[in-house]
């Protein structure tokens, strides 16, 4: 017969991809019975938000479900207490598990009030255009529940690897440190169906539990609109800044003004406004097409005092790169207006 301490020492084999430690070690396994041949366990996570949870959980049943005699594993799951959370993290709890090691200089979001307009697009290029001027970059997919930069910057999708201080974030071929919801799912076409408190806990850990390590810039890509999302960013997050996103489209322009209602009650300075897809250049004649209509981005970003950052136009060619994992190979010239424009709002000891 299956006893106890043969389903613990079995469950020692199971680790925390995070901490690199056994589940066992960490403290993280209570309340084990064993019924008929049923074994059921309490799995106390660092945060129920966890992204390795069900890594966890499918590593502990395939353990226990090897052993002789087992017919079926029961897992209940719950958060850590404070005090069993002190016991692994200690002080560093509050700032999270990285916090020790990671030297971030300057945090930028990019903010779009609408879904579609490209913010995505804009927040990897930003974080591209900064690391081929020499510095060192992260981006963060803060988007939880449609999370698109790994498909865009990396033609394959390695998974992050737990480490002492934390998860190590998977670097592109151009030394941008990415982190992405997408990058810990087993299937990238699963679905994320969080309600807004486990989405914030995640965006939380991505920063204070990803080990960032010295970076200049860390960009943040945030998800459309004025969610508990984005309030957890420019709450939690040491924001130097944001980029607003948006299209010549009075919808798109109204929207922003949402997002920038939302930072400037919350006091996050707003360096500028970028205008994707602008208009469309004929490969034949040269001639320039607004396709969306006459650009309304100076205006909207006179409206809110804040500088028009750049217009950005529709190109195929870059839309095929990020499709297969290449915008690293993207090598138009409108972008670097806005890098260096960023760059140049932002205050000057933090340049």
């Amino acid at each position: 017969m299956i006893d106890e301490q043969q389903v613990r020492e079995a469950l020692t084999e199971v680790m925390d991809p995070e901490l690199d430690r056994s589940i066992v070690e960490l403290g993280m396994v209570h309340d084990i019975e064993v019924t008929d041949g049923i074994v059921s366990f309490t799995l106390a996570l660092t945060t129920i938000a966890c992204p390795m949870r069900n890594q966890m959980q499918q590593d502990a049943r395939e353990r226990l479900m090897a052993l002789e005699g087992v017919k079926d594993v029961v897992i209940n799951m719950r958060e850590m207490t404070d005090e069993e959370k002190q016991v692994i993290f200690g002080s560093q709890q509050r700032e999270g598990s990285a916090a020790g090691v990671n030297r971030i200089k300057r945090v930028i979001a990019v903010v779009s009030g609408k879904g579609g307009v490209g913010k995505s697009s804009v927040a990897a290029l930003l974080a591209l255009g900064l690391a081929r001027k020499g510095h060192q970059v992260g981006l963060l997919d803060a988007d939880i529940t449609g999370p698109s930069i790994p498909k865009m910057l990396l033609s394959d999708t390695p998974r992050p690897m737990g480490g002492p201080a934390g998860i190590l974030p998977v670097t592109s071929s151009s030394g941008v440190k990415i982190m992405s919801i997408n990058l810990l799912l087993q299937d990238q076409d699963q679905a994320v169906i969080w309600r807004g408190p486990l989405i914030s806990g995640a965006i939380t850990q991505f920063y204070g539990d990803v080990v960032w390590g010295e970076l200049d810039y860390l960009v943040v890509d945030l998800p459309p609109g004025t969610s508990d999302a984005s309030l957890t960013v420019m709450q939690s997050l040491p924001l130097d800044g944001i980029v607003l996103v948006t299209t010549p489209q009075s919808l798109a322009g109204m929207v922003v003004r949402k997002a920038w209602n939302m930072a400037d009650q919350l006091s996050i300075p707003i360096l500028g406004v970028v205008e994707n897809m602008s208009y469309a250049v004929c490969p034949e004649c040269g001639h320039r097409f607004e396709l969306f209509g006459p650009s309304k981005a100076q205006e909207l970003a006179d409206s809110i005092g804040a500088p028009l950052l750049g217009q950005l136009p529709i190109e195929p060619g870059m839309a095929e790169l990020a499709d297969s994992g290449r915008l690293e190979e993207y090598t138009g010239d409108a972008f670097d207006v806005v890098t260096d424009a960023v760059i140049a709002c932002l205050p000057p000891e933090l340049v």
